[in-house]
């Protein structure tokens, strides 16, 4: 079933409410007594049925000693204006996510990207925009690459079709730059990347971009985009059929070695060219 505009974000916050709630050994009616709400509302909450008010997950935080969690996911729900309405909620599944899946037809995925790909991106579908706004949608891609610094990172799979390895995004330089990033990640196993070379041909994901994202305590997801719209899934015949999809992805194209010589030998192209400074 497709998710609305930051419902499966929503049940996140309630999942963990109700987790972070039983281990800390409180009822629905006990945690809403210490909060000022009803038992009612708490199970709302957890259910996603009802969205609480910002004291109300602040004082949550606050009984159940969770370091501003609630409050912090709130903010990010409510107020992040960054991202456009159908991708917020990913943004805040990827924070959650045990390992994350991609494939990507014509860009480099987000988590991948340098701030001069980003930019030339960003720019490319924004031509009349102030540099500021520019810097601030830079800003907020490249606070989601950080998830693949962390201790905690999740695991990444991405499977590049040549296509986003030679459209030169930027420039030659940019394009270099973004490739040498790609190959550091893989070299320092932040991620497994692999390349859907052009004489593959046709291939199972034809209709574009996938993401899957599974969770330590939740059903996993799968996210699919256009242009202008977006499609969070949790649906599990159909997460299912897009596990398949990728597995064929994953075998129709490179070995994770092949691949990256591949990735390499094509920043090196790009160096070639005239006009990379």
């Amino acid at each position: 079933m497709a998710k609305g505009s930051r419902q499966a974000a929503w049940e996140f916050f309630g999942t963990e409410l109700k987790r972070r709630r039983e281990d800390a050994g409180f009822s629905q009616v006990e945690l809403g007594i210490r909060v000022f709400v009803s038992g009612g509302y708490i199970g709302q909450f957890e259910q996603a049925i009802r969205k609480p008010q910002l004291d109300v997950a602040q004082r949550i935080d606050e009984i159940l000693q969770t370091g501003g969690f609630f409050e912090r996911t709130w903010r990010k729900l409510i107020d992040d204006k960054r991202y456009a309405d159908y991708f917020a909620e990913v943004v805040e599944l990827e924070r959650l996510a045990t390992k994350i899946a991609e494939f990507a037809p014509t860009l480099v995925p987000g988590l991948l990207q340098t701030g001069a790909y980003a930019r030339a991106v960003t720019l490319a579908a924004n031509p009349f925009v102030t540099d500021e706004y520019i810097e601030e949608k830079v800003t907020a891609r490249l606070e989601r690459v950080r998830i693949l610094s962390d201790a905690t990172r999740p695991e990444y799979w991405a499977v590049l079709h040549e296509t986003a390895l030679r459209i030169p995004v930027g420039g030659p330089a940019a394009m270099a730059g973004q490739l040498d990033h790609i190959a550091v990640i893989v070299r320092e196993h932040k991620a497994v990347v692999q390349v859907l070379p052009y004489a593959q041909g046709a291939h199972a994901s034809m209709g574009g971009m996938l993401t899957l994202m599974e969770f330590d305590d939740a059903p996993p997801t799968a996210y699919t985009e256009t242009s202008f719209s977006g499609t969070l899934v949790d649906d599990p015949a159909v997460v299912k059929r897009a596990h398949r999809a990728y597995d064929l992805l994953r075998a129709a194209a490179l070995s994770p070695e092949a691949s990256l010589a591949l990735i390499e030998s094509a920043a090196e192209d790009f160096r070639r060219c005239p006009n990379t400074t």
